[in-house]
């Protein structure tokens, strides 16, 4: 990629890499678990498009939470971390809920609920136009939960604080901008803009950095005096709201970016680069292999293996 040779950033996993490349097929006896997990994330994918950005969003919750990728996220509890503020409106448990199932009849007490997460993420952001990166296997399950885990910033801090969040994650510069390019599909709640849109960092008035145009569609979509929390497009355009493109680096340049952290990627000189590299058609091949690469970074943080941690039987609890 171009944009490497300027901005620094790293090009491989982080070491140790504690994870195995078919691992399940290799070295256990449910060698055809990813098969059966792609099959049953094309079911769901069949169904309803939007799983791809509702797995992405939970995987990010999970790996870079404090834990890292330990399935945390998945276990059940008040004090959990799926009850944290920053996780509102997490989705997909019932379907990983699906899959476990199905593992557990073919070959149970195998198939951790952390790989699955894994696995099925990259199977879905594949069906939707993502790479179908290599995600490495053998992860095992935490035993704990805990809501004080969850640091997951605000989505209007500056490119400076988003970066610092992200080199604390052992991710870097690269990594920031190619993940944070997850965003060109899903949905956000109006509660996570509306300081863009009416307050901005105390002004009382709107980010001056937004486009007017989109300003106006979305103070629309998100009144000042709501009573409710309805959900906007992260890249508002017309046919599939569900698609993997490079249109989230275009909307960047024209500042149309409707989360803060989004639009602050023009401001850095890096993330400005990076993001003019990845806009154009001619560089969608260059944000589809760093993509590759940083969703493989990010699923190897902190990761459970050996004798650490248990195969859950069921993702919501510990054995």
């Amino acid at each position: 990629m171009s944009c490497l040779c300027s901005v620094k950033a790293e090009n491989t996993l982080q070491p140790p890499v504690k994870l195995i490349w078919h691992y399940y097929k290799l070295n256990t006896t449910c060698p055809d678990a990813e098969t059966y997990i792609k099959h049953q994330v094309k079911l769901f994918w069949q169904k309803d498009k939007s799983i791809t950005a509702k797995f992405l969003r939970l995987l990010s919750a999970d790996c870079l939470s404090k834990n890292g990728c330990d399935g945390s996220i998945l276990l059940d509890g008040r004090n959990s971390e799926k009850n944290a503020p920053q996780n509102q409106g997490l989705e997909g448990f019932e379907e990983i809920d699906k899959i476990k199932i199905v593992l557990e009849d073919r070959c149970p007490g195998v198939v951790s609920c952390t790989d699955i997460l894994n696995l099925a993420t990259r199977d879905a952001a594949h069906l939707a136009g993502a790479p179908s990166y290599p995600v490495y296997t053998g992860r095992r399950d935490c035993l704990r939960t805990s809501i004080d885990a969850v640091d997951f910033p605000s989505p209007s801090i500056s490119w400076q604080e988003g970066l610092a969040y992200f080199e604390s994650k052992s991710l870097d510069v690269l990594d920031m901008a190619t993940l944070l390019g997850a965003h060109s599909m899903g949905k956000t709640h109006c509660s996570y803009i509306k300081d863009r849109l009416y307050n901005f960092n105390g002004t009382k008035k709107a980010d001056p950095t937004m486009n007017k145009s989109l300003l106006k569609q979305l103070q629309k979509k998100c009144p000042k005096k709501s009573k409710t929390d309805p959900t906007v497009n992260l890249t508002p355009k017309s046919g599939n709201d569900y698609q993997f493109t490079g249109l989230y680096y275009s909307r960047i340049l024209s500042k149309k970016a409707v989360l803060g952290i989004d639009q602050q990627l023009r401001f850095g000189d890096d993330t400005m680069q990076i993001a003019q590299e990845f806009a154009p058609k001619s560089g969608f091949e260059d944000f589809r292999r760093s993509f590759a690469l940083s969703m493989s970074r990010m699923g190897n943080i902190k990761v459970l293996t050996g004798k650490d941690g248990e195969i859950r039987r069921n993702c919501r609890r510990r054995n």
